[in-house]
């Protein structure tokens, strides 16, 4: 395990008991865990992207305040949902969050999640082509995204412009040199892992996937990673790609922690229908360190992935997820293999 970092869905609620009680809260409490994420030593921080719903919606500005606020750690997203966005305009932010943060930004994309509202994208603008599905859709603009990382002109010039042109056809601006590399595709099934090598990009695995064998998630997850690395190696790209699974894991060293957690973590995968399509859910890990040592060194995916992603409870406030980040950190993660 080379890499650890956080992914936070953003909720906020004005419920009892809650620390995050307004979209102003989630940002701003976002941006002050990342900077207590890197105080402690963590390599990353991500983010969840919903819309229609009380959690993060807009990543860039997001990610951008935190790069102007941090120096090492890795600003990312997992995942964006790309039937939303526009390609073209979504790469000048993508550049601009980069730049801001100099070379820190990894974009995990994916073709969504079932939203809040009905076809949500539609009020976005965007409607599949004919014979085409949402998923479709979304592959689409990501491909079209990054060929806009590309960097190459393709736009005809104003012969009388406003301000003076370089010579050629127009790229879009700021562009960002590297960032293409640092693209993920979120992949529930083995195929669209094998797509997202072809196209170059790095695999982020979640805790849900479609139950293609029957078999435990984390054995089908590590799986649809070999699968993954092989289909880059058919590809023949030059660099090593990246690979992330996430994972609610917490370590329970004081009272506080038994109070949210002590009850022990959802200790077995749970099997449901998606959209008609049977998925597996992986379990959660809430324990002692050394009986979750012994736990996550049974867990396949893990073993196979460079990258491991704690879904943390953000509406728990900045000093808990401080709290709980650390005692991954101190008294778990040397045992399987960071740093």
């Amino acid at each position: 395990m080379k890499s650890i970092g956080f992914l936070s869905f953003g909720h906020w609620s004005a419920q009892q008991g809650s620390a995050t009680r307004s979209a102003g809260d989630a940002l701003l409490q976002a941006i002050e865990i990342a900077v207590a994420a890197e105080d402690l030593g963590l390599d990353g921080a991500y983010f969840r992207v919903h819309h229609f719903a009380r959690q993060h919606s807009s990543p860039f500005p997001l990610l951008a305040a935190i790069g102007a606020r941090t120096k090492k750690i890795e600003i990312g997203t997992g995942v964006i949902d790309m039937r939303y966005e526009n390609p073209l305009y979504m790469a000048e932010d993508a550049g601009a969050a980069d730049l801001i943060s100099q070379g820190r930004l990894q974009l995990g994309l994916s073709r969504g999640s079932p939203e809040q509202v009905i076809d949500g994208w539609k009020y976005f603008g965007y409607q599949p082509a004919e014979d085409e599905t949402d998923a479709d859709m979304a592959r689409r603009h990501t491909q079209v995204f990054l060929q806009m990382l590309e960097g190459d002109g393709f736009a005809q010039p104003n012969p009388r412009p406003m301000f003076p042109n370089p010579p050629g056809k127009l790229r879009l601006e700021p562009f960002s040199e590297g960032l293409k590399d640092r693209i993920w595709w979120g992949a529930g099934s083995n195929k669209t892992a094998e797509w997202a090598a072809y196209l170059g990009m790095n695999l982020q695995s979640s805790t849900l996937k479609d139950d293609e064998t029957g078999e435990p998630f984390h054995v089908q997850q590590a799986a649809q990673i070999r699968a993954y690395r092989e289909a880059w190696k058919s590809a023949g790209h030059s660099r090593k790609p990246r690979v992330s699974v996430s994972r609610s894991i917490f370590a329970i060293t004081n009272d506080l922690d038994r109070m949210y957690f002590g009850n022990g973590g959802k200790e077995q995968d749970s099997v449901g229908f998606i959209e008609e399509q049977r998925s597996i859910f992986g379990r959660s890990y809430a324990d002692e360190p050394d009986r979750l040592i012994e736990q996550l060194k049974k867990d396949e995916a893990i073993a196979e992935a460079d990258t491991l992603l704690l879904t943390i409870p953000n509406s728990l406030g900045v000093a808990y997820n401080t709290h709980a980040l650390e005692s991954i950190l101190t008294h778990v993660a040397p045992a399987l293999g960071w740093r």
